[in-house]
């Protein structure tokens, strides 16, 4: 609180000294009437859950101490949970209730999983992510589920998406080898989410995308517009004031506005030429890229299977391919130089279960990764789970489980195998502790600076 009215200290000082003093005195008069009412409803509230004999959770503080804290908002939260396993933020005409006790996550997200919907967060999602699986409940997100649990596993997506990771790691590689042999930083992240973009757009919409080499200047365009996307519509949950700017057009709002409409331009796009191409190719059933099946799902219930109902879906396994896979590998690699013991034993356990022999070429090494090879890899596979428990790339359990947890893993396997077969990783300063951006999926704010070096 103490942030907000030194804000308004200092707006008032700065219009005082270019403004009339009539004027002046009229918006301190009003500032004043509004910071007291809210005060007093504040007070009256507090008070009023203190002498409570209701045997609900305590009360931690304000949810504007959400926004205050907003750039440290998970480590926030945690020093709240540490105090009160279960807690309860308040506003005069809002009150938000959270939870680290085991017991209430699995009653909330497994045991009564569907009494416990998105209710008005769904507003809050819903310019971005539509009707996608992320932001919809009931009918609508079982259909969505339903499509994608088939989807990935078949067999024919599982054999073409290991091939398709295969060839990103040797892309990947090439990038790598470039900066390492010009013994230049590079900042990994980056790499990641562009590999897996890649990816995902091959596996799941038949494109070759290309942000990797830096060649599709529409699809960088993209991703920068659907990360800054992603930020701000995660702000809109700490920020009570989202709708208004939103209907002002005003600040971050008018931003998301700009970026969602990039955003539309191109999966539009996208699914125009895929239909096209479905069309003069002929597609048959067996075509391996999910959105050749979901356009063929469209012809047959077009009044459902609309292309704003497609472009949702689209979205969605954006997010869900690219984000929490790159994410992952980057505190991955992260704890790997932090601990270069453990990145030695990956390295040498890549090698015995693929047998790989020396001096061999980045196209050798992605064609030993193996389904078999993949399987022999149980330290490698443990290193990324703990990674997923220390840093999760998303909050996600129960029924919304991640459908495509294995297809992540053999991606995650597939290109941390290889880099780490032909190169050791170093940080570029050792002493600095990473820090998170906060947002739906867990960036690594500012990057993740790295030297790597060519194994002998």
């Amino acid at each position: 609180m103490g942030a907000v009215f030194l804000s308004s200290a200092v707006i008032l000082l700065l219009v005082a000294l270019f403004i009339s003093t009539s004027f002046v005195l009229a918006v301190v008069g009003a500032l004043t009437f509004v910071l007291i009412t809210f005060t007093a409803l504040y007070s009256l509230l507090h008070v009023t859950e203190l002498v409570s004999k209701d045997k609900r959770p305590p009360v931690d503080g304000l949810v504007l101490h959400l926004l205050v804290h907003f750039n440290r908002l998970f480590d926030y939260q945690t020093s709240l949970a540490k105090k009160h396993s279960t807690f309860r933020l308040i506003m005069p005409f809002r009150t938000e209730v959270f939870t680290a006790d085991p017991a209430n996550v699995e009653h909330i997200l497994r045991t009564n999983f569907p009494n416990y919907g998105r209710g008005s967060h769904s507003e809050i999602l819903g310019d971005l992510f539509g009707d996608g699986i992320f932001a919809v409940d009931g009918e609508k997100w079982r259909h969505q589920r339903k499509l994608a649990s088939y989807e990935f596993s078949t067999k024919n997506l599982r054999e073409y998406s290991t091939a398709v990771f295969r060839q990103t790691a040797t892309n990947l590689v090439s990038k790598v080898s470039i900066m390492a042999v010009a013994k230049h930083a590079m900042n990994l992240q980056d790499m990641f989410m562009k590999s897996t973009l890649d990816s995902i757009f091959k596996v799941g919409f038949g494109v070759e995308l290309n942000t990797l080499s830096a060649s599709d200047e529409f699809g960088n365009r993209f991703t920068k517009a659907f990360d800054d996307a992603n930020v701000i519509v995660f702000r809109r949950y700490v920020d009570v004031f989202w709708r208004v700017k939103r209907f002002l057009n005003i600040g971050l709002e008018a931003a998301l506005k700009r970026n969602i409409k990039i955003i539309d331009d191109f999966i539009f796009e996208l699914i125009r030429c895929k239909r096209e191409q479905m069309k003069n190719e002929k597609l048959v059933r067996e075509k391996e890229d999910i959105l050749s099946r979901f356009l063929m799902e469209s012809e047959r219930d077009p009044v459902n299977m609309t292309d704003k109902y497609l472009r949702d879906i689209i979205l969605s396994f954006i997010i869900a391919g690219k984000d929490t896979t790159a994410n992952t590998l980057t505190w991955f690699f992260y704890l790997l130089c932090k601990h270069p013991l453990v990145q030695e034993k990956i390295a040498q356990e890549v090698t015995d279960a693929t047998q790989a022999k020396d001096n061999i070429c980045p196209d050798e090494v992605s064609s030993l990764m193996t389904e078999e090879a993949l399987e022999r890899m149980q330290y490698l596979h443990a290193a990324l789970t703990e990674t997923l428990r220390l840093y999760p790339a998303v909050a996600s359990a129960g029924p919304r489980i991640c459908v495509g947890k294995e297809f992540a893993y053999r991606q995650m396997k597939i290109l941390a195998a290889v880099l780490l077969y032909l190169f050791q990783f170093r940080l570029v300063n050792e002493s600095k502790e990473a820090t998170y951006q906060t947002m739906f999926t867990l960036h690594m704010a500012e990057g993740l600076k790295v030297y790597a070096f060519p194994r002998a």
